[in-house]
């Protein structure tokens, strides 16, 4: 079954639960997709650049408008119970469960002022949690797509994203950047987005690795990853030291020519150069993919995903054993490139790969995981897919 029927499928499943659930249709059905980063770890809170795409992996929602303030969920996904919130009680950590994330949206757009009265919401999700594919902003963006076309909020879609951004940094607590909810809104199909995570200017970028003879695997090492957890937040604080220390707004705004005068600046701040030197490597990195596709040269994008990798696993360290075997395993097996993608401490990494290696690749990966005696893998396609849309 292709990904678009096992999408169709998912929705009519999810109207018809809500239907059970509540004892009414819903309104309409929205979808989400999740992401994969293809190059550009790290930059998005430091005002930089980054080059995601979304998947077909999606979170599906079934939504109805309520007047009288208050909040239904169900998680197909999470257990049985119908979470019965009142808008009135929502507030920034309050709630350790995955209802933060809905219920963080709501409560954002009513910060912003937006109209909005309470909600029946049955959600189910095929995006991979805890694996760097962008779970939860996949879970925002589809609950404030369909508020806003339910309430006829008339937000842009960038609107929507950084609404979702704040939910996510400041009612749950975890303190992300923006690309993971603008590649979730703003995505579309056959393309990657270069993002300027700055202004928010976006340029989509056409990427048909099928028709090169290419394919882009993502391998989910099952290592689970928290962003709420201690040391995304450090590596964050880490980069707003190196700019208060540079007297610059962000790392952004070191240029790659002038890296080296910046280091020997930081004098003996060894954590701090480390990670000022990924930071602005990094956003040369997504220059130069950009530029490769631009000219055609889809192959030459593997070296440089590698560089990627070897940068966030010695200078931002950020990656672990799982994902350096699955980088190791691939380039001896004739990979173009791989890399770890996502926040990191576990997560997924991807492989660049002539589409004839792939079963060679795949199989590499799993046996070498097994003699490792680590969890098996999970490895699939990656295929630039459509952003959040209604379905349904």
């Amino acid at each position: 079954m292709g990904a678009q029927q096992v999408a169709q499928q998912v929705a009519q499943q999810v109207k018809e639960r809500f239907a059970e659930l509540y004892g009414t249709r819903p309104e309409g059905v929205w979808a989400a997709p999740g992401r994969v980063n293809l190059i550009g770890e790290h930059t998005d809170y430091n005002d930089g650049f980054v080059m995601p795409f979304a998947l077909p992996h999606q979170a599906t929602a079934a939504v109805s408008r309520r007047t009288d303030g208050v909040l239904r969920l169900h998680s197909a996904d999470v257990g049985d119970t119908v979470v019965e919130l009142r808008l009135d009680s929502l507030a920034p950590g309050s709630d350790p469960n995955w209802t933060a994330y809905p219920a963080g949206v709501v409560w954002a757009l009513r910060e912003a002022g937006h109209p909005v009265t309470g909600a029946d919401v049955h959600l189910a999700s095929t995006v991979p949690t805890g694996a760097g594919l962008s779970s939860s902003a996949a879970l925002e963006v589809v609950i404030a797509l369909a508020l806003d076309d339910l309430f006829g909020l008339g937000l842009q879609r960038w609107q929507l994203a950084r609404l979702c951004q704040r939910a996510e940094n400041v009612y749950v607590g975890a303190p992300t950047g923006i690309m993971d909810q603008t590649a979730s809104a703003c995505c579309t199909g056959g393309h990657a987005l270069f993002l300027d995570t700055r202004d928010l200017s976006q340029r989509q970028i056409p990427l048909d690795l099928a028709a090169e003879g290419l394919r882009l695997l993502v391998v989910d090492t099952q290592v689970k990853h928290a962003h709420s957890g201690g040391e995304y937040g450090r590596r964050r604080a880490g980069c707003e030291k190196g700019a208060a220390l540079l007297g610059v707004d962000a790392l952004r705004d070191i240029p790659y020519d002038g890296l080296d005068a910046a280091l020997v600046r930081l004098g003996d701040e060894e954590e701090v150069a480390r990670l000022v030197r990924h930071v602005v490597t990094e956003d040369q990195r997504v220059e130069r993919v950009v530029s490769l596709l631009h000219a055609g040269e889809t192959r030459a994008v593997g070296p440089v995903l590698t560089e990627g990798h070897a940068s966030l696993r010695d200078d931002f360290r950020i990656s672990c054993p799982e994902l350096d075997l699955v980088v190791d395993t691939a380039l001896s097996h004739g990979a173009l490139g791989a890399r770890m993608t996502g926040g990191g401490f576990g997560g997924s990494a991807i492989v660049l790969a002539e589409a004839t290696d792939v079963t060679t690749l795949t199989k590499a990966i799993e046996e070498t995981f097994t003699a490792a005696s680590y969890a098996t893998p999970r490895v699939f396609e990656a295929v630039p897919s459509a952003g959040a849309r209604r379905v349904g």
